[in-house]
């Protein structure tokens, strides 16, 4: 078997800051407002100096394995750099804190539209899984926006192993580090017009979100929804976010 990133199974003494505060989240209310809308504010997951912190790291090019510059490839216009192990600890703990709560979701969407559930219970084995069809880079993201940049609409799919849902943070305080940037959400709904959802992120907070598709009812029953995510123009200042996808890249 593949082994296990070495920061993807941290001790219950170094997650139990972050697990408090993936614990005091409304997971009810985030489980709604995804069925309704495909994404969910959950509330602060980092201080503020903590979010500096993993901010300040963007310019160590020694805490990364590549940078995509999304106008070379039309993705956009600014720049964001995949994190190499060993990760920030907030990152690694963060997502291990934050996968049990969404597997229940992934699980009942996927159930929904009549699909296998792959995701085992822990994030660990889910990596390894990954690991052995291939799916080997990490996908934690930092990415960096600047006056005009702005996130074409996309979906981060890395290989045949995808997990539904995804969590975004922003770095910076909107309306003071920045103005524009919200977050975009596009659903082509079946047979009904596309819709769209901005989401300005709180300082520190997170958003979960779709990563592909997700069940939405139809006079037929369940049906799937394609949706894409982006990021709107940055009017001034400058948007650093942390993205955590939780299965790795081939």
């Amino acid at each position: 078997m593949t082994p296990a990133h070495p920061r993807t199974a941290p001790c219950d003494d170094q997650i139990a800051p972050w697990r408090g505060r993936v614990e005091a989240v409304d997971w009810g209310t985030v489980r709604t407002d995804l069925d309704a809308a495909g994404c969910a504010l959950t509330g602060a997951l980092l201080s503020a100096d903590e979010a500096a912190a993993i901010a300040a790291l963007y310019d160590d090019d020694t805490r990364f394995r590549s940078t995509v510059h999304m106008a070379r490839h039309s993705f956009g216009e600014g720049e964001y750099r995949y994190f190499a192990e060993p990760f920030p600890q907030a990152v690694a703990d963060l997502k291990e804190a934050l996968y049990p709560k969404l597997l229940p979701i992934a699980r009942d969407w996927w159930t929904k539209l009549r699909r296998d559930t792959p995701w085992p219970d822990s994030l660990e084995e889910w990596l390894d899984m990954c690991h052995a069809a291939g799916q080997t880079k990490p996908t934690p993201i930092l990415l960096k926006y600047g006056p005009g940049d702005w996130n074409a609409l996309h979906r981060d799919l890395y290989g045949d192993l995808v997990f539904p849902l995804q969590v975004v943070i922003n770095l910076n305080d909107p309306g003071v580090d920045h103005t524009g940037g919200e977050f975009l959400l596009y659903e082509q709904r079946p047979r009904a017009q596309s819709r769209g959802t901005a989401t300005l992120i709180p300082h520190g907070h997170g958003l979960v979100f779709t990563t592909r598709d997700r069940p939405v009812r139809s006079t037929r029953g369940w049906s799937a929804a394609p949706v894409r995510h982006g990021v709107s123009v940055i009017r001034s200042g400058t948007r650093l976010t942390l993205a955590l996808v939780f299965h790795d890249a081939a």
